[in-house]
């Protein structure tokens, strides 16, 4: 589940400030070297994932691969060069586009799925509040000790958002307040059962890393489940 291996000193404090905001022209010059080696290679500069890896951080960029013939050097926001973001691809079939994910939700998830895990250990099964939808539960915070519902702040509107679990004990996060919001301010038109998290990678750079499929009914998000 997780392909990112982070520590709590990975970001310096000197360079937090400066290297945590997505800038447009660095995404652009990332972009610019993607399609000109995409042009010159006739591939894509992406590391190596496994089949089952999260299709929104199934295609991480290369740098290696891109430097210094089509960059100089990786963006400084990246986490190459010690940002706090992993720039990956997404629609590599059709229309290859330079993303952003947030590796501090990363980080946070991570945390939290540890003492999930422990929980686990000591109790046979996850820490379960109600269930939502087929497969989707929400978390019972109190059980894990805390006195509030753990929420994660979205790169992409600056909502705070849930967690939810499944029935493996696996960590997402609920995305539906972001979902709503797009769903109110853009015209993307979408058929129920087809899944909507495209109009957050479409209207943000970001990604919703670590998120559960989603369609619409009546003009809102609901899970998408089989």
């Amino acid at each position: 589940m997780f392909s990112f291996c982070l520590s709590g000193c990975l970001y310096p404090e000197d360079r937090k400030a400066e290297n945590q905001t997505p800038y447009e022209d660095q995404l652009s010059a990332v972009q610019k070297a993607v399609d000109e080696y995409q042009n010159s290679q006739g591939v894509l500069p992406i590391l190596n994932r496994d089949e089952g890896t999260p299709i929104y951080q199934k295609y991480p960029i290369d740098f290696n691969r891109l430097i210094p013939r089509y960059i100089q050097e990786p963006p400084g926001n990246s986490f190459e060069n010690g940002g706090v973001f992993q720039y990956v691809l997404v629609d590599v079939e059709t229309n290859p586009t330079v993303k952003l994910i947030d590796l501090r939700i990363v980080e946070e998830i991570r945390n939290y799925q540890f003492q999930i895990n422990q929980y686990k250990r000591e109790n046979k099964y996850p820490p379960y509040e109600k269930i939502i939808d087929d497969n989707i539960f929400q978390l019972n915070h109190k059980e894990l000790g805390f006195d509030s519902t753990p929420q994660v702040k979205s790169p992409i509107t600056g909502n705070h958002l849930p967690f939810i679990i499944n029935g493996q004990g696996e960590l997402f996060v609920d995305y539906s307040q972001d979902l709503y919001q797009f769903l109110q301010e853009y015209d993307d038109k979408f058929q129920e059962g087809e899944d909507i998290r495209d109009i957050l990678v479409k209207h943000s750079p970001f990604v919703p890393v670590f998120s559960v499929p989603y369609t619409v009914k009546d003009g809102e998000p609901v899970f998408l489940t089989k």
